[in-house]
């Protein structure tokens, strides 16, 4: 057993089915943007290992970049985003954007970042997701490219956290409750 396995209550996607996505997103992406040389960027830290694994399946070229964004405390989300990278370091003005999420859950995230892109001057700015919670959201945000489809269960595994622990789970699944703090 891993550490962190035993907080898992059922495994909703095994590390085959996240790679079976990858390969999935990576084509889409490929023929939307190959003659774009987009900036892919990656929200830290919960979608590091989505984002490996989906820019390996990418055959277009394009540059990275990296934002650390977070709202959650625990398992609930604080309803405020808090930004902070190196957009000082790269120039998105006539770029095309794309966000690589681990999860959009209430939106305010995407919200948030996709604005403050179009503000700064990129042509376009779309989503990437390896997990979709609509019935979290709070705000109307869509992402262009989903891998899997979820419920409102609190997940852990494969770069998502509880209180910075079990990201190195290789796998996504739903955190037992009775290991969640009140």
């Amino acid at each position: 057993m891993m550490y962190g396995e035993e907080v898992v209550e059922r495994i909703l996607f095994t590390e085959n089915d996240i790679k079976e996505v990858c390969a999935k997103l990576g084509k889409q992406i490929y023929e939307d943007y190959k003659e774009r040389n987009p900036i892919l960027i990656c929200t830290l830290k919960g979608s590091f290992m989505f984002f490996a694994e989906l820019v390996k399946n990418i055959g277009a070229d394009f540059s990275v970049e990296y934002i650390k964004a977070s709202s959650y405390i625990g398992a609930h989300t604080s309803g405020e985003v808090k930004l902070s990278g190196f957009f000082t370091n790269f120039e998105v003005k006539n770029r095309d954007i794309l966000i690589v999420e681990d999860i959009v859950d209430t939106g305010l995230t995407i919200q948030k970042l996709t604005k403050f892109l179009l503000e700064k001057g990129a042509t376009s700015v779309e989503v990437v997701t390896m997990l979709n919670k609509k019935v979290r959201r709070i705000v109307d945000v869509t992402p262009k490219y989903v891998g899997f489809e979820i419920p409102d269960l609190f997940v852990i595994g494969y770069g998502l956290d509880y209180n910075e622990k079990y990201r190195n789970i290789p796998f996504i699944g739903i955190m037992n409750p009775k290991f969640i703090e009140k």
